[in-house]
């Protein structure tokens, strides 16, 4: 599975799991073939509950990540976790 693929198939995936929380804005963050076989993807979002006009407004819009960690011998996803980023704790 080429790398293009592995995004295509994440995105999709998360797309259709959260599909009645009405993602906006889904996109790539990070790619990465792991020693494992596994691709990890980290795709990012915002909910439409993430865009209140305050936060728009001031340009606190909540994001929220996923990795993605999916077989690249046949495309399976094979797990999906929250991406904590460092300092947002």
């Amino acid at each position: 599975m080429e790398a293009k693929e592995a995004v295509q198939a994440a995105k999709n995936y998360v797309a259709d799991l959260f599909a009645d929380e009405i993602l906006v804005d889904l996109g790539l963050e990070e790619i990465e073939m792991g020693q494992d076989g596994c691709w990890r993807i980290t795709v990012g979002f915002s909910r439409a509950w993430d865009r209140s006009v305050h936060s728009v407004l001031s340009g606190n819009g909540s994001r929220s990540y996923k990795v993605l960690r999916i077989s690249d011998s046949d495309g399976r996803v094979l797990s999906v976790r929250d991406r904590i980023l460092a300092g947002s704790l």
